[in-house]
């Protein structure tokens, strides 16, 4: 049976992204994205739990991403799990694990009020406008035929 290795997340970016070129002119950012939950515990006091993710973009992504995200931004990474493993200046064995993405949305809105999103996967950029989009589940709106 083959396995499924596939990441969803949506999350702010902790800092811009930082883009490099390697061998070739490959272009690949990195940057951390901070997701967030919120709970009730038993007293009913809500809590907050913040984790931290390495997502990594290759070639047009990591371009993109360089154009378009800065740091606060609120986007939709869709991708996979890696973990590399190396050796420090003293021996020891590191490992990382990062999220490989190969889907964004960008969530913020646009500076004139209305909401703006555009997807960036491997063909490019497509944007719409966030009345194409219907509100989340437990949102009103007037615009809705039932």
């Amino acid at each position: 049976m083959r396995g499924v290795n596939r990441v969803m997340l949506i999350g702010n970016l902790g800092k811009d992204p930082d883009v490099q070129h390697l061998e070739g002119n490959i272009a690949v950012a990195k940057f951390p994205l901070a997701t967030t939950e919120t709970y009730k515990d038993r007293t009913g006091k809500l809590v907050s739990q913040t984790e931290w993710h390495t997502v990594v973009l290759w070639r047009g992504l990591a371009e993109l991403a360089q154009k378009y995200l800065h740091k606060g931004s609120l986007i939709y990474v869709e991708g996979r799990l890696r973990t590399r493993s190396w050796e420090d200046k003293e021996g020891n064995k590191k490992f990382a694990t990062e999220v490989v993405g190969d889907n964004l949305i960008m969530l913020d809105k646009r500076g004139d009020g209305h909401g703006h999103m555009a997807a960036i996967g491997q063909d490019g950029i497509e944007g719409f406008a966030s009345e194409d989009v219907p509100p989340p589940l437990g949102e009103s709106s007037e615009t809705l035929p039932f």
